[in-house]
């Protein structure tokens, strides 16, 4: 399968979807083997069915992800693959900074990384030193383009200010259930400003499979999809938004791909986003946030 990609009008472009890598190779604070095999098979076929995008982060499993994406990409060209990291905020001091980016290339088995983005914002380390390690790793060729996860429009303009590169993509949170990206007015300031929202988690963890909601069912049965595939291409219909979605489960790939082949009307998209029940602004995830890696967990130590 062909995925399509969006472009910028500054030419940055992105798949429709990715593959993300959260839980692959354990959690956050710890490493599990149990499904690597799993995992490197999965990541193969995701690739062998046409996904280019690969979503991933050095605390995800404490590197132990990037190191089975390394593994996985053997035997493809790596031309062809799009391959995206995180620095964890702990990391953000200049010379942390190119540390982790070089460790996370090495791990992943490649010479560049095609994305590099912040993992949340870090009020303890001053923006303007952050910014100027992302422009030298850019320079330097080690990153393509450089981006953000989980900022806020105002965090999003700080660090806009202190680099001379444009910041081509902010991830973030959201999905039918989680708002905070419109409620804030994120997404619209990232469409006006030409920016991409790569957003995570679009199915809310396979609720909307599991729940019967009569304005998902009435659309779903509208399109002869699935609500899974409906609550993606809610999110890849809409300007400037494209999406992954971390998964082992192959039928459950081909539930997500099947997503793409089709386009919501922009009726449709106005009534789930109006009218579909249980919203929240989910402000638990966002910019004010710093995470910092402790023994087995993420601690939050700056709330919004």
């Amino acid at each position: 399968m062909d995925i399509p990609s969006k472009e910028l009008k500054n030419g940055f472009k992105l798949p429709l979807y990715g593959i993300g890598t959260w839980y692959v190779g354990g959690d956050a604070g710890k490493i599990n083997h149990a499904y690597d095999k799993a995992d490197i098979n999965a990541l193969k076929t995701a690739i062998d069915m046409g996904v280019t995008h690969i979503d991933t982060a050095e605390l995800y499993a404490r590197g132990h992800a990037e190191e089975l994406i390394g593994e996985s990409i053997k035997g493809y060209d790596r031309e062809k693959l799009f391959i995206t990291s995180k620095v964890k905020p702990e990391n953000f001091s200049y010379n942390n900074i190119i540390k982790s980016a070089r460790e996370s290339i090495k791990r992943l088995n490649s010479k560049y990384l095609d994305l590099y983005l912040l993992h949340s914002y870090n009020p303890l380390i001053s923006i303007k030193e952050t910014m100027r390690g992302m422009d030298k790793l850019k320079s330097d060729g080690l990153i393509k383009n450089i981006g953000v996860s989980n900022f806020s429009i105002e965090k999003l303009e700080k660090a806009q200010n202190e680099t001379k590169n444009k910041i081509v993509v902010n991830q973030v949170l959201y999905n039918l259930t989680s708002r905070f990206p419109e409620d804030s007015g994120l997404l619209q300031y990232c469409q006006k400003n030409d920016i991409m929202i790569i957003a995570y988690t679009p199915v809310h963890r396979g609720i909307y499979n599991k729940n019967q909601i009569i304005i998902l069912d009435k659309i779903a049965k509208k399109y002869d999809k699935a609500y899974s595939q409906i609550a993606i291409n809610w999110l890849i219909s809409q300007n400037n938004v494209v999406t992954i979605s971390k998964t082992r489960n192959i039928e459950h790939l081909k539930e997500n791909l099947g997503s793409l082949k089709f386009r919501m009307s922009n009726d449709d998209i106005e009534k789930l986003r109006n009218d579909f029940p249980h919203k929240k602004t989910s402000r638990f995830y966002y910019s004010n946030l710093y995470y910092v890696l402790m023994t087995g967990g993420m601690y939050i130590i700056n709330k919004i």
